[in-house]
């Protein structure tokens, strides 16, 4: 019985498939890319069919779309088409069939599920799956709870309509293992050249001295509509190959002409210039004399709050989410304009931690030379005879946080393990209550010791899947689990800790700053969404007065200003402001968004700087949250300036210069 009556299609898919040889199994896979993945796009598109329309590109997303469809289908024949020589004659024809076969039905399903999985992600960070999609399966455990618990039915639903695509595309590919008689293998050998140039051509997919990359696609300035130009597949796998490569991810956005250049740029900001910087080792070490001289520094507490964003604390509904928090800034100093370096806690670690300057690589509590000997609070309090230590709630391993942490001067470390009979415990860990009490009976303990402590407490009870025990607070609406009730829980933990922190005798020699390490969700139709980097900030305690500081700042001054606040005089390499001085003095904003780094000015001027793209300038409206783009290029001296802050992190990183001198402050 012919191959066309067994299988039950068509003649002409047949004849097809005897045309087309030993690269029938090739041209299949091909084209089902072509056709998975533009459906994909075209219902992504109808999804977000407001924001598409809202950008110049409109329609043609598709036909953007199908140019990037057409490299990963390339990439994805590449690899049996330059072994078909070796196997696509008659005595290894078996082999062959099989091997195509196989291999097609693995790109197609890593194709499907990377597709299927899409929705939830953007759901999720409003952009198709990248970098993160990856680095967090060295999670599995919380990554499976967070699925499980918040996105169970898009899990299962998306699992079987993976197993039965990818059995219906195996469907299509039968005929060909029925196919028992080779082609000639001359005319295979004959055309083969010029399907390898044809499929490189595909890969490369431009003229220029470059291949393509997802840069060539930011056609608009919404991040999401870029990305849904892309497909999943590509998105992750350009990621992944790009973190090889990440150190030298300054050259994005065009280098500078010396490090000199970029440390002159840096150290000229008002709060720096009058300060010596002699050290070659630490180009940025200096001096900082605190404003507030006291007999034996305070203890100093920081509470990073998770996901808490601005955008929360104003209210939602008509109704203040975080009342304890509207109440408790009435009695310290509340920062009205201050702004997160980026959209991951790591990324707030650092900032808040180190001082440290965000950048297009990963935070540097994950790369491997900031392990230790890095700059940190914990490591320069420890010159200073401080009791360090972390206490969070969750497993301490994630994001890599312990190994950094006890690398650079934090002594003791807390963790989930270390809670006996906890409340509640959910993905992330034991509740906020558990963290809050435990931190409070750990500075009851230390208090009682004759030296200073510095304590980083992490909470994440505000967290996807949002879980916390119940009958705490007055839910605001329903579900349960959401990012406003979980606010609210957290927000509740956090006022009933401080409650008990200002009844205790630790109070009045510690200062405490309460900030936020990034908002829930940074999204929105603009390349980087300046709004969602909104995020509050507190310090109060010891006799810390009632104050609102207006000045445009960032995560970055935070620990500069701290220091002054616990009146401990340090040598540091911080380039962040001290904002107990010169509050007059404009102030500014760094951010990074994916592959994009904004530089705001006190004016809400903003410039934005994109990989292999020339740098847009555009303004702010804290009222509106907008962002509106110039057809005019930035300033010469803006785009200096955001290069310089850009660029100079990852210098100071890969040269080993961000860090304490041996007796740093002594």
């Amino acid at each position: 019985m012919p191959v066309s009556e067994r299988s039950g299609l068509p003649r002409r898919f047949y004849g097809l498939i005897r045309w087309s040889g030993a690269y029938a199994p090739l041209l299949g896979l091909f084209v089902l890319i072509l056709f998975i993945e533009g459906l994909s796009r075209m219902g992504l598109t109808l999804w977000q069919a407001d924001r598409v329309m809202d950008t110049p590109i409109g329609a043609t997303i598709l036909l953007h779309g199908l140019r990037v469809d057409t490299i990963v289908a390339s990439l994805a024949v590449a690899v049996p088409l330059l072994l078909l020589p070796l196997l696509g004659h008659r005595h290894t024809w078996t082999l062959w069939k099989r091997f195509t076969m196989v291999w097609a039905l693995a790109m197609l399903l890593v194709i499907l599920f990377m597709e299927l999985a899409t929705p939830t992600f953007i759901a999720q960070y409003d952009v198709r799956p990248n970098r993160l999609f990856v680095e967090y399966l060295k999670y599995p455990n919380e990554v499976f709870a967070t699925l499980w618990h918040g996105f169970r039915i898009p899990l299962i639903v998306g699992l079987v309509l993976c197993t039965g695509l990818a059995a219906l595309c195996g469907s299509l590919f039968r005929p060909w293992l029925a196919e028992s008689r080779a082609p000639r293998y001359g005319r295979t050998l004959l055309a083969w050249p010029f399907v390898v140039l044809a499929v490189f051509m595909g890969i490369r997919s431009t003229t220029d001295h470059r291949p393509a990359n997802p840069a060539m696609f930011a056609l608009t300035s919404d991040a999401l509509v870029n990305s849904l130009i892309l497909n999943s597949t590509w998105s992750v796998a350009y990621a992944v190959y790009n973190l090889r490569n990440e150190i030298q991810a300054d050259e994005r956005y065009v280098a500078l002409d010396s490090p000199e250049a970029m440390l002159d740029e840096v150290r000229s900001a008002p709060w720096l210039a009058n300060h010596h910087f002699s050290s070659t080792d630490r180009p940025t070490l200096h001096t900082q004399e605190a404003t507030r001289q006291r007999k034996k520094p305070l203890n100093l507490v920081i509470v990073l709050e998770e996901s808490l964003g601005a955008t929360y604390v104003k209210s939602l509904g008509g109704q203040a989410d975080t009342p304890q928090l509207e109440r408790l800034k009435q009695g310290g100093w509340w920062f009205e304009n201050l702004y997160a370096t980026g959209t991951r806690s790591v990324r707030g670690i650092e900032a808040v931690i180190s001082g440290y300057l965000p950048t297009p690589a990963r935070s540097v509590v994950k790369l491997s030379l900031a392990q230790n000997h890095f700059f940190t609070l914990a490591g320069l309090l420890q010159a200073h005879d401080y009791d360090t230590g972390f206490i969070y709630g969750g497993e301490a391993h994630f994001d890599n946080m312990r190994s950094f942490f006890t690398g650079n001067g934090f002594e003791h470390i807390v963790d989930q393990a270390d809670y006996d009979d906890p409340v509640f415990t959910g993905s992330w860990g034991v509740s906020d209550e558990d963290l809050f009490n435990r931190t409070h009976r750990e500075l009851k303990a230390l208090n009682k010791q004759d030296k200073p402590f510095f304590r980083l407490v992490f909470s994440s009870s505000n967290h996807s899947p949002f879980q916390y025990p119940d009958g705490r607070i007055q839910l605001h609406g329903t579900p349960k689990n959401t990012p406003a009730n979980a606010v609210r829980y957290a927000d509740y933990a956090l006022g009933q800790f401080i409650e008990q922190a200002r009844e205790s005798d630790y109070w009045d020699d510690t200062v405490f700053l309460i900030v936020a390490d990034h908002d829930d969700r940074v999204w929105g139709n603009e390349l980087v969404p300046i709004k969602n980097f909104h995020i509050p900030g507190l310090i109060l305690g010891a006799d810390i007065k009632p104050r609102r500081i207006q000045t445009l700042a960032s995560q970055i001054d935070m620990a500069p200003t701290l220091l002054s606040l616990i009146g401990l005089d340090s040598t540091h390499p911080m380039i962040g402001r001290d904002l107990t001085r010169n509050t007059d003095v404009p102030g500014r904003a760094m951010m990074q968004f994916y592959d994009y780094f904004a530089w705001m000015d006190s004016d809400h001027n903003v410039t934005i700087l994109r990989p292999d793209q020339a740098p847009l300038a555009g303004h702010y409206d804290p009222a509106s949250g907008e962002t509106r783009y110039t057809d005019a290029p930035p300033a010469p001296a803006d785009v200096t300036r955001a290069r310089a802050h850009a660029q100079l992190p990852l210098w100071l990183y890969r040269q080993q210069k961000y860090g304490l001198p041996e007796k740093a402050g002594l």
